[in-house]
């Protein structure tokens, strides 16, 4: 689903991230990386992520999350579609959960 960027990836990015050690310092470090919209909408999708792969319907997530059916389905693309972060991410919150 995903194509590939035009121009290469910074991974130094995705590696500062994995140096973050709690929700607060993340939270903070998104904080100034993102503008709040952007945050919103990361937050949104991620929860239409987290109801989708609870088996919810479309119109009771719309109502949940106030999400677009277009944001609802383009994130149920990326979990059927995608590259499996969302699995990954769910998998080990799971884990972290039963620990």
């Amino acid at each position: 689903m995903n194509k590939l960027p035009k121009k290469p990836r910074n991974e130094n990015m995705y590696k500062a991230i994995l140096t973050l050690k709690t929700v607060d310092e993340c939270m903070k470090f998104f904080d100034d990386l993102c503008t709040v919209s952007e945050l919103l909408a990361m937050e949104q999708r991620f929860q239409v992520a987290v109801c989708l792969n609870n088996g919810m319907i479309y119109n009771d997530i719309l109502a949940e999350t106030g999400a677009s059916s277009a944001t609802i389905s383009r994130v149920n693309r990326s979990l059927q579609y995608g590259n499996d972060g969302y699995a990954i991410v769910f998998e080990r919150m799971k884990e972290q959960e039963q620990a």
